[in-house]
């Protein structure tokens, strides 16, 4: 069958999915979505090379995720699907291969027998796609959402990627194709008049396009796992506490807030990250924040509790687990929290890597009494859900 590569378009926006990030970099169960794709085409031991796609506004993102994975640097996409496929056709043929596999980065849960399906069919037509019959009732509305026909299902499919290719015919069909905006490659293929194989997808090949779809993806990350339909849900707490010493400002929630004092304390003493991550610690029986960052070590002398909250939440995803949400509350008289709230939420979010709607900041006073009331310090409490 010759050399195969496989290339991964992940140069699209995916904003019908919300998230604040493309869907492709979004997280189930605590991965990448992407990451999920990467991996299931570069362990198949019949593809050759791995090449992804991608837009150049995310090449951060993109590294980030790849991790220990060993893939060649990115291509980068055009404003159509059709162009992102053609640029990375392009850049492949220095790898000179017989066969090309596309596939939607959105499509994690691609098993490695559908991928093997296609190759196969390689061998017998220059075209073959992943696909599954359509086995419901389809019906064909009209502009008032009226039913206006029953279409005949027999012969339907719907399509799946990876959709795969000979080399040289999809590159002469992409060329003749011009300026036109195919929803799939292969349109590109059919509209050169190239015969497509239709070969048997999977029905959870699902490709992650809507909120629904997320839950769909960690119900099927689930039962890989072994935990079956039923997830299991853990909360965890955490307090903390720190006092006012002389200074200019003091730090909350990752967010630097000006202030007639700072907070004394070994590290940052950030006292909204401090309990988040017990909190986070606690839900997963990982002790709490003293035993994994000691004050009695100097290394953490000034340190950045960032560092603190991201340890906790590598020890969710380290269990396969991801983050349902965070609730912390800040206790003060001084200063104003409102002002500040959307941008902890934010650096929260991004410590963490969840979408911010999986965050809450609050904040209360103790109407002037105790510690608090006094002025004397402020305290922080938090509640922290999670999937493991």
């Amino acid at each position: 069958m010759g050399r195969t590569v496989a290339l991964v378009l992940a140069g699209g926006r995916g904003t019908r999915a919300g998230g604040g990030i493309p869907k492709q970099y979004r997280r189930i169960a605590g991965v990448p979505i992407m990451r999920l794709t990467l991996e299931a085409f570069a362990s198949h031991p019949r593809i050759d090379a791995v090449r992804a796609v991608i837009h150049p506004d995310d090449r951060q993102c993109f590294a980030e995720l790849c991790g220990d994975l060993t893939l060649a640097e990115p291509v980068f996409g055009g404003e159509t699907r059709q162009e992102s496929s053609l640029n990375g056709l392009k850049n492949i043929e220095s790898l000179a291969p017989d066969n090309v596999l596309i596939q939607d980065a959105a499509r994690p849960f691609t098993d490695a027998g559908t991928i093997g399906r296609v190759i196969d069919a390689l061998g017998g037509a220059p075209a073959a796609i992943a696909a599954v019959p359509v086995i419901d009732t389809i019906k064909r509305g009209d502009s008032r959402d009226r039913v206006a026909a029953t279409v005949d299902r027999a012969g339907l499919w719907r399509a799946q990627t990876p959709q795969g290719f000979r080399y040289g015919p999809i590159v002469d069909a992409y060329r003749a194709a011009g300026g036109g905006n195919h929803t799939d490659d292969a349109a590109v293929a059919e509209a050169a008049g190239l015969e497509v194989a239709l070969v048997m997808g999977h029905e959870d090949n699902i490709k992650i396009t809507t909120e629904q779809d997320f839950a769909r993806a960690e119900q099927i990350m689930r039962e890989r796992a072994g935990g079956g339909g039923t997830p299991d849900i853990r909360v965890g707490t955490g307090f903390d506490v720190h006092r006012f010493e002389p200074g200019d400002h003091v730090t909350l929630c990752g967010v630097r807030v000006p202030h007639t004092a700072k907070l004394k304390g070994h590290s940052d003493a950030d006292v909204g990250l401090h309990a988040l991550t017990d909190a986070i610690f606690g839900a997963i029986g990982g002790g709490d924040i003293g035993d994994h960052f000691p004050p009695t070590d100097a290394k953490w002398r000034g340190a950045d509790s960032a560092i603190f909250l991201a340890a906790a939440v590598a020890g969710i995803r380290e269990r396969g687990g991801e983050i349902c949400n965070l609730d912390v509350t800040l206790i003060c008289e001084r200063p104003k929290i409102g002002p500040h709230r959307a941008a902890m939420r934010a650096r929260i979010a991004a410590i963490c890597g969840i979408d911010p709607a999986r965050v809450n900041v609050k904040a209360t006073t103790t109407e002037e009494l105790g510690f608090t009331g006094r002025r004397e310090g402020i305290a922080a409490q938090a509640v922290a859900t999670v999937r493991v």
